[in-house]
Formats: C-alpha cells, sequence, structure tokens
C-alpha cells in the first residue's frame, strides 16, 4: 500500500509573528517552508550585514554569532509545534526553549548567507517537543543541535 501524498505548508513572516513572540532583532527566522505538522520543517534565515550583532562580532570579519543559530532553530521548532497546537485547540500562550544537546558548529556563518534550518522531531510528550536541527548554508552544513521546546497554556 502507498502513503496517500502530505500537503507541505509555509509560514510567512506575517505569520511567524503571530506565532512566536519575539520581535526585531531577535526574530531570526523570515520564512518556514515544507512544513509537514510538527514532524518537520525548513526555516529561512537571511543573513544580512545591517543587523546589530556585526558592529561587536566582529568588526574586522563579521560572523553570525553560533548561538543565534540555535536559538533560530529553536524557534523554528517552536513556530511549528505553535502552528500544529492551533489546528487542534487554542493558540498556547507562550512557547519555551528548554534543552540544547549534541551542538556543533562546522563552519562560520557570514552576512550574504541564507541559512536554512532543517528540524526534524524526535519526541513529543504532553506539551514538549524534542527536535533534531542542522544549520545548513548553500547544502553544507554549518551547525546542528537537539533542541526542545515547551508549550504553555497558563
Amino acid at each position: 500500500m502507498s502513503e496517500a501524498p502530505t500537503t507541505l505548508q509555509t509560514a510567512d513572516i506575517m505569520e511567524i509573528l503571530e506565532l512566536l513572540p519575539h520581535r526585531y532583532p531577535f526574530l531570526l527566522v523570515d520564512k518556514i517552508i515544507e512544513i509537514d505538522g510538527d514532524n518537520s520543517c525548513i526555516g529561512i534565515k537571511n543573513v544580512t550585514f545591517n543587523e546589530p550583532q556585526f558592529t561587536g562580532h566582529f568588526p574586522s570579519r563579521p560572523i553570525f554569532p553560533g548561538v543565534f543559530l540555535i536559538e533560530a532553530m529553536a524557534q523554528t521548532a517552536g513556530a511549528i509545534c505553535v502552528k500544529a497546537k492551533m489546528a487542534e485547540q487554542a493558540k498556547p500562550k507562550q512557547v519555551f526553549f528548554m534543552t540544547i544537546d549534541k551542538v556543533k558548529f562546522r563552519k562560520p556563518v557570514e552576512p550574504g548567507d541564507r541559512v536554512e534550518f532543517h528540524m526534524r522531531k524526535l519526541n513529543n510528550r504532553r506539551n514538549m517537543w524534542w527536535y533534531k536541527g542542522e544549520a545548513k548554508v548553500d547544502g553544507k552544513l554549518v551547525c546542528e543541535a537537539e533542541v526542545s521546546a515547551m508549550l504553555v497554556n497558563d
């Protein structure tokens, strides 16, 4: 037997603003594509030179901070968790970043890069989700991590 084809969804910046509480300069995801429920997706971040972190990290060679790559993975995963929950019930009041594990930085990310955050669900229990994330630039792995999120209704 063959499985029925899945319709993949997307979330533009306006929908991401509805799903997450983050705002400039800390909203680190511009768009989410290929959303398969809460199972997987690809978040997009267009890294530009005019972002505030580049004034100090580092002026002579601007490098996108690794911790921001991890935060962007968590935002991407959190957004699809909220989106999936909203399909079943009311929007959760908060989404919290809970854990970071198995982080590896492979290559610097610089202004002009388009980072793709490939997120794949590892597990879900009640209001907790665990994801494996891979950040890629031009198809090359630049960072990987496992992150978890918790949705809170009160």
